[in-house]
């Protein structure tokens, strides 16, 4: 069964500038899948290239097992997708906005079936209200209903969540997780919300300065191997040196004055403490900690910062 998205060394450069570098990955059928990165890191420029919006400048891209390039229509009339803010008319109501939308994408559904989209983005008691007296969560809610409204296989969302509350962000994992879960929706969603993706993500994908540093199931991705321990120690500067000469050298992530943080096993992390306090380190304390998170960061920091911090 062909991959909903597949990407082949995909790159897109500005000029002198290379926003995507030979980033390849693949997107299964019916998975939320995490589309992670720092500012600038090429996921906004990746996702308008998977919507026809930019042009790669070498690689190839499918979607539902079809060049997208030469099935641009027939890709696009299955994917529906909001990108940055989301633009209404707005001296219309959300349902008259949403009606144009269904228009435009080829459809024509019923009041009813208008009304159940916005229920379920929870803006059904305003559906008359004109969008200029929406706040900006309610527009990013409305946002998501268009992009919903001609029942497409691939949802596209990029940072869903913004200018929502609490609730509203609640409301939102709880849609996308009833769009793959019970519709059997694929959804490929980016986010800077790590604590959200780690609830409804089934993969996940980290790039950094347009390149893939990390791609899996978050279950494998989050195995105890990977955790964070951050120490405290009565000589940082020393202990950093011992361990780099030690059986966890290649675990050390950053050294400054106030911590170190190490990338390791668990387990093994009684045995790093009685190596250290049997050359004579104290230890101050240490908190092990075991996140997307952590993970995300400890992929991302700049290893000069260990080398900077130092000197």
């Amino acid at each position: 069964m062909p991959a909903v998205i597949q990407l082949s060394q995909v790159s897109k450069r500005f000029r002198d500038v290379s926003a995507v570098e030979d980033l390849s990955f693949r997107v299964e059928g019916g998975q939320v899948y995490g589309f992670l990165g720092q500012n600038g890191a090429g996921k906004s420029t990746t996702i308008r290239m998977l919507l026809t919006l930019v042009r790669p400048s070498g690689g190839s891209i499918e979607v539902f097992g079809m060049n997208l390039e030469r099935h641009r229509a027939e890709i696009l009339r299955q994917v529906g997708a909001i990108i940055e803010r989301p633009d209404f008319y707005k001296y219309l109501s959300a349902l008259e906005n949403l009606r144009i939308f269904a228009i435009m994408s080829g459809n024509r559904p019923s009041r009813r079936q208008l009304m159940d989209q916005l229920d379920r983005v929870g803006l059904a008691a305003r559906a008359d209200s004109k969008v200029k007296t929406y706040s900006q969560g309610m527009k990013q809610r409305l946002g998501i209903a268009t992009a919903l409204v001609h029942d497409p296989q691939l949802v596209i969302l990029d940072e869903p969540t913004n200018g929502l509350d609490p609730q509203g962000i609640a409301d939102i994992r709880r849609m996308i997780l009833h769009l793959s879960r019970d519709l059997g929706k694929t959804v490929f969603v980016s986010s800077h919300l790590l604590a959200e993706m780690e609830l409804i993500a089934d993969s996940m994908l980290i790039i950094d300065r347009g390149r893939k540093i990390a791609e899996g199931r978050v279950s494998e991705l989050l195995d105890p191997a990977r955790t964070v321990a951050e120490l405290r120690t009565t000589d940082n500067h020393r202990a950093a040196s011992l361990i780099r000469q030690s059986a966890w050298q290649d675990s050390l992530r950053e050294v400054s004055p106030d911590r170190l943080l190490l990338q390791l096993h668990r387990d093994t992390i009684p045995q790093l403490v009685q190596y250290l306090v049997g050359t004579g380190i104290g230890i101050k304390s240490i908190a092990s900690r075991h996140s997307l998170e952590d993970y995300f960061l400890s992929l991302t920091t700049p290893q000069t910062h260990v080398a900077a911090a130092e000197n």
